[in-house]
């Protein structure tokens, strides 16, 4: 189904606001909206999907019109405390539609952090009293009208509904390319990182940042066993790091981040820059985007990192946009043995042929453990 066709269904309910966190399984849906309101008024990308559904709720405040939140089902829990406590028609009763790729769907080979969630992503939505309806690649215009009608009369009732995507059940007529005017790949960032690190510990961001450290450690022949590759729980990687980096004192921890993941959860650099643990380097590489999932923007662009983190009382910061400025920023924030961060500006670009770890979370977090118990 093209994606357009559920774009102008969801005008035929009068929804005319999107807001949302981008997903590969959305990704037709999400360039549709993005040619049709860009980013706008009519549609925003939010850090995450709690954000996502109050922004939608005040949407719906102001105009009294159901807004559309769009989201991958990992997000589900994010969006959990405001759809339980602000939507729900036994406080406020405002409704929303939700849009959902589901990865993990049962039945379908999927990387680790999906099979739970998507076992799950039904039955999380109808114990939140939201009622779902599956497209999938044989559903027909018909089908879709015939259920637009059936979730018309809850919405004016004040509930929430979810459309749940199947993988390729939506397609798009135009494909958006997205890019800016960086020079450094995220790839040789993270070697250039692997390089000054050594035998430091490293806990890496979900997505393809976690990937391509795992090929680095394979084409530099080097062991896996420093490193944490947080291949689920987006925006948490750095939280991880701080709880390692205050129980071991004395082994440096790095932290490889990204702007879309820093945003989600930027609290947290609140909570490190107030304990200062001074074994830490926080890395962002930042390309204002959701690359992992298809490119689309984030705000990275319209802020700045290295005075949040100041003000979030890191002692050390810079940005870097270059190969040399990078080394050095390295090899500084390693030698100087106090919490540092360095924002690394990168492109928006990966590898065709980027390859998954070949070994599992388990064996991941087993060898990680392994190889902590034997730090200081």
């Amino acid at each position: 189904m093209q994606a357009s066709l559920l774009v102008e269904q969801l005008q035929s309910l009068g929804c005319d606001f999107f807001c949302g966190v981008p997903d590969s399984q959305l990704r037709a849906f999400c360039d549709c909206i993005i040619s049709k309101y860009g980013i706008s008024e009519k549609h925003i990308i939010a850090t995450n999907e709690g954000s996502c559904t109050a922004i939608a709720a005040g949407h719906f405040l102001a105009t009294g019109r159901v807004p559309v939140v769009y989201m991958q089902n990992s997000g589900i829990g994010n969006a959990v405390n405001p759809i339980a406590s602000l939507l729900n028609r036994r406080v406020y009763g405002i409704p929303c539609v939700f849009i959902v790729g589901w990865r993990g769907e049962p039945g379908l080979h999927d990387e680790p952090q999906h099979v739970f969630q998507g076992m799950v992503t039904i039955k999380l939505l109808d114990d939140m009293e939201i009622s779902t309806f599956v497209l999938d690649t044989d559903t027909t215009k018909e089908d879709l009208q015939n259920k637009i009608n059936e979730f018309r009369p809850l919405l004016s009732d004040g509930k929430s509904v979810a459309f749940i995507i199947k993988k390729n059940a939506l397609s798009n007529e135009e494909k958006i390319k997205y890019k800016n005017s960086n020079e450094l790949s995220r790839e040789k960032i993270i070697n250039h990182i692997t390089a000054v690190s050594g035998d430091d510990a490293i806990i890496s961001t979900t997505g393809k940042s976690s990937r391509e450290l795992f090929e680095a450690r394979e084409n530099n022949l080097q062991p896996h066993k420093c490193d944490f590759l947080t291949v689920g729980s987006m925006g948490h990687s750095l939280s991880i790091a701080l709880g390692v980096a205050l129980n071991k004192p004395k082994t440096q921890v790095w932290c490889i981040d990204g702007d879309a993941a820093a945003l989600m959860h930027m609290g947290t650099m609140a909570l490190v820059g107030s304990n200062k643990p001074k074994n830490m380097i926080h890395c962002v590489i930042n390309n204002a985007s959701h690359e992992s999932v298809g490119g689309m923007p984030t705000v990275s662009d319209d802020i700045d990192f290295v005075k949040i983190a100041k003000g979030c009382g890191y002692p050390n910061a810079v940005c870097v946009n270059n190969a040399k400025d990078l080394d050095k920023a390295l090899k500084d924030a390693k030698k100087r043995q106090a919490l540092s961060f360095i924002e690394i500006k990168a492109s928006i670009s990966s590898r065709a042929d980027l390859g998954r770890p070949t070994t599992t979370a388990i064996e991941n977090k087993e060898k990680f453990m392994e190889f902590l118990s034997q730090q200081k």
